[in-house]
């Protein structure tokens, strides 16, 4: 069941995080909800009121959509029920379509589409600058060394808060790669943070197969899909 596999992973945050020194209501959990049908998003959201309803320290659930034709499907149904966050990559021609339904934009890459959502949303607009830490060309973002520059130049423009930098794990079996690149990210937000962008406190990074690596170096977000949902079928 949906709350069975929720309650699950909240415990794995608590644990990761407690073993972390640190405390486990400073992590909050994104529903990454690729593929999945509106109402069992709204099961896992239903079931995850209930819990905290125990526990009201405990942080809400927050939804990420990677495509923004999801975003624009599922909108209507989710209205009103959680934040929603855009966790893919956004073409400029969907800024506006993406703008109506989404609180966050995760995946900032580049200062143009950045322009492009200071100029049409009313504000203010919280986004990550989404970092390639690893490299791979498969992966969405900037490379590390670039993403001071692009997050400063975007805390610069109106209606735009710069919340924090994302990223998605290296592909790798091994757990000391992965580990490394979202130390990396941490580094990059402290040295941005320093540098005056006092906002961009919070680092989106984890996923269900890896969330203690990246609870153990700092993230403050986490995105599971699978692990609450079940694998998706192939």
């Amino acid at each position: 069941m949906i709350a069975e596999r929720l309650a699950r992973v909240r415990l794995r945050v608590a644990v990761a995080a407690q073993e972390a020194g640190r405390d486990p209501r400073d992590v909050r959990l994104l529903l990454a909800t690729k593929t999945q049908p509106a109402d069992l998003v709204r099961e896992a959201l239903a079931a995850d009121a209930r819990a905290r309803a125990d526990d009201p320290a405990a942080t809400a659930l927050l939804v990420g959509e990677n495509r923004v034709q999801e975003l624009v499907a599922k909108g209507p149904g989710l209205a009103g029920l959680a934040d929603v966050h855009l966790i893919g990559p956004l073409q400029s021609n969907k800024v506006n379509a993406a703008l109506r339904w989404a609180s966050c934009i995760e995946s900032l890459a580049s200062l143009d589409l950045a322009q492009r959502l200071s100029a049409r949303t009313t504000g203010p607009l919280d986004v990550y600058v989404q970092v390639n830490v690893s490299g791979e060309p498969t992966k969405h973002g900037v490379a590390p060394e670039q993403a001071g520059e692009l997050a400063t130049a975007v805390a610069a423009l109106p209606r735009l808060r710069v919340a924090g930098l994302m990223t998605v794990g290296a592909r790798s079996a091994d757990p000391a790669v992965v580990r490394s690149g979202y130390a990396l990210l941490r580094g990059l937000r402290d040295e941005l943070v320093a540098s005056g962008t006092r906002t961009a406190t919070e680092l989106s990074m984890g996923m269900s197969g890896d969330l203690e690596l990246a609870v153990a170096e700092g993230a403050t977000l986490v995105r599971v899909g699978s692990a609450v949902f079940g694998p998706r079928p192939t």
